[in-house]
């Protein structure tokens, strides 16, 4: 059984309503980009090295006299 006092359109009458404009980012979410943002530059610096040795290896013996 119901312990609430609200019968009828009580429910349902004009009452002031919230309108949420904005809503601030929490600290998590912009963890959560900068971790993806550090991941997404970490592996850019790993293909930059990758690609400089492989550069390194297949011309490197052909520039040393």
């Amino acid at each position: 059984m119901s312990q609430h006092n609200i019968s009828g359109s009580e429910v349902f009458g004009p009452k002031p309503f919230v309108i949420l404009r904005s809503v601030k980012t929490g600290g998590l979410r912009r963890q959560r980009k900068a971790r993806t943002l550090l991941a997404f530059m970490a592996g850019a610096v790993v293909a930059l090295v990758a690609g400089a040795a492989a550069v390194a290896a297949a011309f490197g013996p052909g520039l040393v006299p």
